[in-house]
């Protein structure tokens, strides 16, 4: 592997500005996700004043509130938070599919990072295990995607 270059992102952040996009809908969930990427981002370097809470009603709108936090140009990334649960309805598959195809529209639109940090699940159960339990904490693992993806998006272009 001689002479093969390699891109890889860093796990450490300083002076970056970074919305956490939180959905206040399920927010027994989704609190705890907040709290796992706030936690993570800070020990890895990030300060208090560059991380901004963003609030939305539910995941439905978090595509709309992405676009607009990306056009200002003022974050260097978005960490997207919320929780889908199924219910006996499609209304599940109508709020999942189009938050997923929003954010990843404006990341792939404003070239940002914006990871996905929307529990979208069965259960209650099947969320709590994803917000700190069995599974970990989806918020933790939304916000190290950032760190790295800044990172890398930076080695690019240099």
């Amino acid at each position: 592997m001689t002479g093969i270059q390699v891109i890889e992102g860093q796990l450490s952040i300083r002076s970056t500005r970074i919305a956490l996009l939180v959905s206040r809908f399920n927010s027994f969930i989704v609190e705890s996700l907040l709290s796992g990427a706030i936690d993570t981002l800070k020990r890895h370097g990030a300060e208090e004043h560059d991380l901004h809470i963003v609030r939305v009603p539910g995941a439905f709108e978090m595509p709309l509130a992405a676009k607009r936090l990306a056009a200002t140009q003022r974050y260097e990334a978005i960490v997207a938070l919320g929780a889908v649960i199924r219910g006996g309805t499609p209304h599940f598959e109508y709020v999942a599919g189009e938050c997923t195809k929003g954010l990843a529209s404006v990341s792939m639109q404003y070239d940002i990072p914006v990871a996905f940090g929307v529990l979208t699940v069965d259960s209650i159960e099947q969320a709590i295990e994803r917000a700190g339990t069995k599974a970990g904490n989806k918020g933790e693992e939304a916000a190290l995607s950032v760190i790295e993806m800044i990172s890398v998006l930076r080695e690019i272009g240099k």
